[in-house]
């Protein structure tokens, strides 16, 4: 069974590896290290919660998708020293299609209810903290499907209700709204070779606590597998890099790269199909990573259909 893009999805999880708050950047320059990207060193999604069958939405009906995920770093590149940072996260994902058309979509909607919990330890501090995250809602998207081929497009929409803090180094929840642009497609050779990708790109609003808006951002997951059988077996990964530069009481923050966080990953991912439900896992590597935590992401995903 497929699995809608607007995971965000996952997804939207708030970008859990991420969520740090401004007083990690007030650490990371006291200890005399650059400004990080974004506010906190990360954005709103997930990234690697989508992998095969990314742009596949299901048929007209009701689905229920839990995600549960881990992410680990020991390492800021260009940021505060002594850093560690672990992340749990368990989200549930409600999606209905119905068997309503525009412009020859279907038309559907979801909703995301994260509960993160997060370890965050810099320049000899701590902190630790759970709660529910930031929900996600999308009441529009519309996917079409052909023989060989699926594509959807949709615009989440993360809403600010996470614990949040200025003066906490874990916070659940990131204090603004973002608005996520999606387009995600699926080929499906007929050999059984399958590739798949999700794009996006965030708007974030300014965090009214901090005066800091977070600039613009583009990432994608992204999947290449074979299906044997009930099995789906490839690669699976994310790319993320900032577009446009923080902002912060009207200024742009800015140097040289312009703090602008970026990272690629890239690990082995397996699904398998059983009757109404399926049950899929990855564990993806990071590399190639600026201004943002260096780390692994172990994903676990489970889909059910009414």
């Amino acid at each position: 069974m497929a699995t809608l893009p607007g995971n965000r999805g996952i997804s939207r999880i708030r970008s859990f590896r991420t969520l740090l708050a401004p007083a990690l950047i007030s650490l990371a320059l006291a200890a005399g290290s650059p400004a990080l990207a974004t506010e906190g060193g990360g954005g709103a999604y997930p990234n690697g919660a989508e992998d095969f069958m990314s742009g596949a939405v299901p048929p007209p009906g009701n689905y229920f998708i839990n995600y549960i995920d881990y992410y680990s770093a020991s390492k800021f590149k260009n940021g505060p020293p002594d850093f560690k940072l672990s992340v749990a996260a368990d989200t549930l994902r409600f999606i209905h299609i119905t068997d309503k058309q525009v412009l020859g979509g279907f038309w559907g909607f979801h909703i995301f209810l994260p509960f993160v919990y997060m370890d965050v330890n810099a320049v000899g501090m701590s902190d630790r903290r759970g709660s529910i995250g930031d929900i996600i809602v999308d009441p529009f998207i519309l996917s079409w499907h052909g023989k060989n081929w699926h594509a959807v497009t949709a615009v989440d929409v993360y809403m600010p209700t996470g614990n949040y803090d200025r003066f906490h180094l874990a916070n659940p929840g990131r204090n603004y709204w973002t608005f996520e642009p999606i387009i995600a497609g699926t080929y499906i050779c007929p050999g059984g070779f399958e590739v798949s990708g999700k794009f996006m790109y965030d708007f974030n609003t300014k965090n009214n606590a901090t005066d800091y808006l977070s600039g613009q951002e583009f990432h994608f997951d992204y999947a290449i597998g074979k299906k044997i059988g009930d099995f789906n077996v490839g690669a699976a990964g994310y790319f993320y890099q900032q577009v446009t530069n923080d902002e912060q009481f009207g200024t742009k923050v800015a140097s040289d790269n312009g703090f602008k966080g970026r990272v690629f990953a890239v690990g082995p991912a397996v699904k398998y199909d059983y009757k109404n439900m399926s049950l899929s896992a990855k564990y993806l590597f990071e590399t190639a990573v600026e201004n943002r935590p260096i780390g692994n992401n172990l994903w676990v995903k489970f889909i059910y259909a009414f």
